[in-house]
């Protein structure tokens, strides 16, 4: 698993960015800014809908006046689905972010295989990446969600 103090891999994400679709490198989506990012298991879903990704949408302002430029939320789910979640979410201040095929996640060491669920998918997670330095990393345990709340990452910065 990726620790604190390392520079996040490379590699391809995407978005929707109006009704453009978007591929930055992680180098790209990262570099010269501090950047709060949460990952989830899949969009939609009961933990990540009702409580992980409401959490940052309702601290996003906090977080960003403590000296966040960005908020990605990232998911193993494509940029379209990410796009609809995040619009049912309300969720115009975040970035949702698709590793559509988790390399990314792989290479965090972060991945999890879900089985029949939906097969690997991302373990739940939030970090402080400062110009593509990972700061604070708060890692949950399997399907758990005790420590990578929005509200945890908050007190962290």
């Amino acid at each position: 698993m990726i620790e604190v103090g390392a520079t996040l891999p490379e590699a391809t994400l995407s978005h929707i960015d109006g009704s453009d679709m978007k591929n930055p490198s992680t180098k790209d989506l990262f570099a010269g800014k501090k950047v709060a990012l949460f990952a989830v298991p899949g969009a939609f879903t009961p933990t990540c809908s009702e409580a992980h990704l409401p959490g940052f949408v309702a601290l996003a302002d906090k977080i960003k006046a403590k000296g966040v430029d960005e908020i990605i939320c990232l998911s193993v789910n494509d940029a379209f689905v990410m796009n609809a979640w995040g619009k049912a979410s309300n969720a115009e201040h975040i970035t949702m972010v698709a590793d559509g095929n988790a390399s990314f996640t792989k290479a965090l060491g972060l991945s999890m295989d879900t089985d029949t669920f939906g097969g690997v998918r991302s373990r739940r997670y939030s970090m402080l990446v400062d110009d593509g330095v990972v700061k604070v990393l708060n890692a949950e345990e399997g399907g758990g969600f005790e420590v990578s709340d929005a509200e945890t990452l908050l007190k962290a910065l």
